[in-house]
């Protein structure tokens, strides 16, 4: 079997505890992991496929509303190759922000556009630590203490993101007014 990608252990691991059709699986990493780990259906219908043709999960015809759909579920084999990563180091760190990378650059543009850059990554940091918020108020006591750690994880992470973008600001406006005041 060849390696299985990051979105084939996202697929197991949301079809680990209930069988789930492809929109599905979509649906709950657009209300979970995807502010870590996003995953497409260009990349989770071609995994369902590959995970099924290994044997990883089958696949049940559950149409609903005269629509074909095909419910997933985890296997004996793919319950094994699950816990097989999730035992291993991770082996990925990637933080892939577009407003660092904007921010890296910055110095082709006038300071004051280079500063609305972190006013904007501020503004979209606390927009997802509401997000998050809701989240936290729906999911209320979980069975599972995992989901609600790295739930609680994003707050903290998108609280000080959000901090440091208004640190850097005032640190940028306060080198500003010195290299005026010289």
């Amino acid at each position: 079997m060849e390696q299985l990608s990051a979105t084939a252990y996202v697929i197991l691991g949301f079809v680990r505890n209930e069988p789930r059709s492809g929109y599905e699986i979509k649906a709950v990493v657009d209300n979970s992991t995807r502010f870590f780990w996003a995953a497409s259906y260009g990349q989770i219908y071609p995994e369902l496929k590959k995970l099924s043709e290994a044997g990883l999960v089958t696949g049940s015809d559950v149409p609903t509303g005269g629509r074909k759909r095909t419910v997933y579920e985890i296997t004996a084999d793919g319950e094994e190759e699950l816990r097989a990563w999730l035992r291993q180091e991770p082996e990925t760190f990637e933080m892939r922000d577009e407003g660092l990378l904007k921010l890296f650059f910055a110095d082709a543009l006038p300071r004051e556009e280079a500063l609305e850059i972190l006013r904007s990554m501020r503004a979209r940091r606390l927009a997802i630590n509401r997000q998050l918020q809701e989240l936290k108020q729906m999911k209320g006591e979980l069975d599972d203490p995992f989901p609600m750690i790295v739930l609680q994880g994003g707050l903290e992470f998108t609280e000080w993101f959000a901090d440091w973008c208004e640190r850097m600001e005032a640190q940028l406006l306060d080198s500003a007014l010195d290299e005026r005041s010289s």
